[in-house]
């Protein structure tokens, strides 16, 4: 049973961006109201964090919990070409435009668990099993939402609705926001291996981007924790998910893997735990991110193409950003949907910088190597971005140059 029926905030949906903005606000002295469809633990993929994760796990308070935990360090991302051999690694160090030149390779439910359980403990009422039905309005504003939990029908008030539910978002489909990346339109075929090939020492973390053999897909290789690893192969939608495709999932994965001349001697001794799993990776984004009493964050506002492992850090730094407008906006008395979206142009601008490197990654002219080459003085901006250093004013100096090379994108169609 619910403690109240009005509450300051409530948030729908419990993963990384749903906790963080709950807990940031709760810890401010607000009752705040958390629901989640799903009973957690449960199994979620994206398991590599950016760096930058950190400033905001750090003022969740959880940062020691993660530096104590058992989830392998990453220190870096290295890229395999279609021939198999690998670039130097890019070290986090190598830029002294961040304070966290190390991340962490976590499992998911443990992950999404210990954010949840902050949330509570600084205060938030959290229901699980609870789904969001709707969210309710007067006029333009939203005032509250419709759950259902245990077969009952709930309506509940509030000042400010978080939609936090992911790619199913009931906002943005209610208010038609959803821009699709027509050229990024990919999906993943994925699993876990126990006993593959690690690097030793500061590399045994890293994670690994590798290009098949005609460079028509790329791989993730991602250590986790007591010997696993999650591997997934990334290609366009149509190649994998494709109904006149009769190919069973697993068969495709073999197919790819045996054109993938880095990742095959890394796999030669292990064995697959688990049978593969699909999903849709498309890269969208909402044209709007608030409005009267209401506001997107994570998924639910936009998702990035897996490249560069930046959904849990956007779905963190949404949160953050969407937790202090809030909190500006209770303490103004201005729950407008300008007040809660006065973060989202530079949020944008981050977020845009990230989609036009994974589109020049993808562009079998251009290679980050054959850049560097010509733009050697680029390397920063470059660890800058691996890093989730995007939020700044100078983010898009890397693209003037790098468009000589290659088209980037300037518009979501």
């Amino acid at each position: 049973m619910f403690e109240s029926d009005n509450y300051d905030v409530i948030v729908a949906g419990g993963g990384p961006a749903g906790a963080t903005t709950a807990a940031l606000v709760a810890a401010a002295g607000h009752r705040v109201l958390l629901v989640e469809r799903d009973l957690f633990p449960r199994f979620k993929i994206g398991e590599s964090l950016m760096p930058e994760c950190g400033s905001t796990l750090q003022r969740l308070g959880v940062k020691e919990k993660l530096q104590a935990s058992h989830f392998p360090k990453k220190y870096s991302v290295q890229f395999f070409g279609a021939s198999g051999k690998g670039s130097a690694p890019f070290y986090f160090t190598e830029t002294q435009c961040t304070e966290h030149p190390q991340t962490w390779q976590v499992v998911r439910s443990e992950f999404d668990q210990l954010l949840v359980d902050n949330a509570r403990e600084k205060g938030v009422e959290v229901h699980f099993e609870t789904a969001l039905k709707d969210v309710l309005f007067e006029g333009d504003r939203a005032v509250g939402v419709e759950v259902k939990q245990g077969g009952a029908t709930h309506r509940l008030g509030a000042r400010v609705v978080v939609d936090a539910t992911g790619l199913n978002s009931l906002l943005a489909r209610r208010f038609n926001l959803r821009e699709v990346d027509a050229k990024l339109r990919n999906a993943s075929i994925f699993t876990h291996f126990k006993g593959g090939m690690r690097d030793a020492g500061i590399d045994e973390g890293a994670t690994l981007v590798l290009h098949t053999r005609d460079r028509d897909a790329w791989f993730w290789y991602i250590p986790q924790p007591d010997d696993v690893v999650s591997v997934g192969v990334v290609a366009p939608v149509e190649e994998l998910i494709n109904p006149e495709n009769k190919r069973p999932p697993q068969e495709l994965f073999d197919d790819y893997l045996s054109r993938c001349e880095g990742l095959k001697p890394k796999l030669a001794k292990a064995t697959q735990m688990a049978p593969v799993q699909v999903l849709k990776d498309f890269t969208y984004r909402s044209s709007r991110r608030a409005g009267d009493g209401w506001i997107l964050v994570g998924d639910a506002y936009g998702f990035i193409d897996p490249l560069y492992s930046t959904g849990v850090y956007l779905a963190l730094k949404s949160g953050e950003f969407a937790a202090d407008a809030i909190l500006d906006g209770l303490a103004l008395g201005d729950l407008s949907g300008e007040q809660l979206s006065r973060f989202e142009p530079m949020f944008r601008r981050g977020m845009e910088a990230m989609r036009k490197l994974v589109h020049a990654f993808y562009d079998k002219d251009f290679s980050i190597a054959k850049f560097l080459e010509k733009y050697p003085e680029r390397r920063d901006d470059i660890v800058q971005i691996l890093v989730g250093n995007v939020f700044h004013d100078q983010v898009d100096d890397i693209f003037v140059p790098m468009s000589e090379m290659v088209d980037l994108p300037t518009a979501w169609a």
